[in-house]
């Protein structure tokens, strides 16, 4: 393994959720997840609601973000993000009542477009905490609909 390593720092409005080197780390960039490993390309990437998979010494971190965007520049990647939670932190049971609440809330008659935005975008936070949470704790869901 080379010597080199990436410096991560993940960032939200309230603090700096995480920062460590890093080996490797797994981006939910706005089109697709990108892999970033040390001498990569500077670049700045818009990121979804989504796991940032950071690996450090073949341990994996996995934190569940609600969108934002990262710079990757001289293998320092700086994450700017809405939320970031670390996976064991996430309170699976709530996530899963926050995915009930606004799939309920998106089925209402009357709902302006700018309504049924918020609850669609509220779905995905809660499915990819939940994806995030099991798969942190090392069981992968088999529900086809939390990977939507």
């Amino acid at each position: 393994m080379s010597d080199k390593h990436l410096s991560l720092e993940l960032v939200t409005p309230e603090k700096v959720a995480w920062s460590a080197p890093a080996d490797f780390v797994v981006l939910p960039a706005f089109q697709g997840e990108m892999g970033v490993l040390p001498g990569h390309q500077s670049f700045l990437v818009q990121l979804a609601a989504g796991e940032v998979r950071v690996t450090e010494k073949e341990q994996v971190k996995r934190f569940a973000i609600s969108g934002g965007f990262a710079e990757i520049k001289d293998d320092v990647i700086s994450l700017f993000a809405e939320t970031a939670e670390l996976a064991d932190q996430i309170d699976a049971e709530r996530a899963r009542q926050a995915l009930e609440k606004a799939k309920a809330e998106a089925v209402k008659p009357g709902l302006d477009p700018l309504q049924l935005l918020q609850m669609e975008a509220a779905i995905r936070r809660a499915q990819v905490r939940l994806r995030v949470a099991r798969h942190g704790k090392g069981a992968p869901s088999l529900d086809p609909r939390e990977h939507e």
